[in-house]
């Protein structure tokens, strides 16, 4: 080894770098019992099965009626449910090591690039994708967070850690903006007013009208990947994923969303509480903040009950772990939604929150989000209530692959 060679492997030792854990071979085929299967396609199965071949669900029932073929494996819980689904995350982005070379949630250089896409940013192999594995959240809706007005992309990708054109389920999910405090500018620059970032993204928004309409017309005209990106929004393809938290940016939000046609999903919506009858006829999506997030600045009118709020009004909803600033540059959505739940949400629309209804969002319900037969075999198995503290993931299956955990 160079002497670089060697300075660098120090460097690393001391940093506490470790070797990337071997990924174990899967299974073709074998069982998951439960004590409890939550299925989310039904009621809860008492001593339930689900056969997984393949990668994928062959079979759910209880033990009762559906025979485990003699010697496959069998994986036991006392609670089986599908794969976690984060709908809003920066893992993968946001690194472990809170340093710059790690940090890639945000481009400051511009207020507005939604040509940045997830794709590229996105480090699979990061410890904190394996620590959210590890707790039983198999997919992630992940990208590029607040700190401008249109910071980038997002993607929806499985928790495998292998590389990300292996693990992507959706390259393209949502374009994020924000109108939130995060995502205005100081010392001058733009935008620095509610008013100017409003108007700065509806005047985005009508050029990539126009490009849309050129483009249409003459099939030469140079491809701009940021009008691009943002004509497939116009198109109805891609929903804009708005982080606002006051009341009159997320009318605002909804305001913008009229005028153009497009979708919107509103991201942290602290004050969503004050404006309910109007995000319920606007028919979108919330994603409400994390339970435990900081309440400052825009969010100083959070509250730990926002998910069940909505949940009451019938506004749909799936649940979050955002964007954290501090380490380890992530939050669990499974802790999150134990907050909620202990602040007055059900406990099984949490878990709906967690599985079916962020799938529905992410409009990927036909792969994840319930164990069904023909679904992506993806579970989490716990030895408890998934809500309890006290409660360890106890194993983890992503696309028909066990990860065993310590019990985490």
């Amino acid at each position: 080894m160079t002497t670089c060679g060697t300075l660098f492997a120090a460097v690393a030792l001391l940093l506490g770098a470790a070797p990337q854990e071997p990924q174990p071979a899967p299974a073709k085929e074998f069982a998951v019992a439960g004590a409890v299967v939550w299925t989310m396609a039904g009621e809860p199965l008492t001593d339930g099965v689900v056969l997984v071949r393949d990668g994928k669900i062959a079979a759910v029932g209880a033990a009762a009626t559906l025979t485990i073929p003699p010697g496959i494996p069998v994986l036991r819980a006392a609670v089986v449910t599908p794969g976690l689904i984060d709908a809003h995350a920066t893992v993968g982005l946001s690194g472990l090591l809170n340093v710059p070379h790690d940090q890639d949630q945000v481009e400051k250089s511009s207020p507005m690039q939604p040509e940045l896409r997830a794709l590229d940013a996105f480090h699979p192999r990061d410890e904190l994708v394996g620590w959210l594995r590890g707790l039983g959240i198999t997919s992630v809706h992940t990208g590029h967070g607040t700190g401008a007005l249109i910071s980038g992309q997002t993607m929806l990708v499985k928790t495998h850690g292998r590389t990300v054109e292996q693990d992507v389920v959706a390259p393209l999910a949502m374009v994020a903006v924000s109108l939130a405090d995060a995502g205005r500018a100081a010392g001058g620059k733009a935008p620095g007013t509610r008013a100017k970032s409003v108007a700065m993204l509806r005047e985005q928004l009508q050029k990539a009208r126009e490009y849309a309409a050129k483009r249409q017309r003459d099939a030469a005209t140079p491809v701009d990947l940021g009008l691009d990106v943002l004509a497939k929004v116009l198109a109805g393809e891609v929903p804009l994923l708005v982080t606002a938290h006051r009341a009159h940016d997320l009318l605002s939000a909804l305001r913008v969303a009229k005028e153009f046609g497009i979708r919107v999903v509103l991201d942290g919506a602290a004050e969503a509480y004050l404006v309910l009858p109007e995000i319920r006829a606007a028919g979108v999506w919330v994603l409400p903040h994390p339970a435990m997030a900081r309440t400052g600045g825009d969010l100083a009118n959070g509250t730990m009950e926002l998910a069940k709020l909505l949940g009451d009004a019938q506004v749909p909803f799936a649940l979050q772990s955002g964007y954290e600033a501090y380490v380890p540059k992530t939050r669990v959505v499974l802790w999150e939604a134990g907050v909620a739940v202990g602040h007055g949400l059900p406990a099984a629309a949490a878990l709906r929150a967690l599985t079916i209804d962020a799938a529905r969002l992410l409009q990927v319900e036909a792969r994840l989000g319930s164990l069904a037969v023909g679904k992506d075999a993806d579970l989490a198995l716990y030895d408890g209530d998934p809500f309890e503290y006290t409660t360890h993931c106890v194993g983890t299956v992503v696309d028909g692959r066990h990860y065993p955990t310590a019990g985490r």
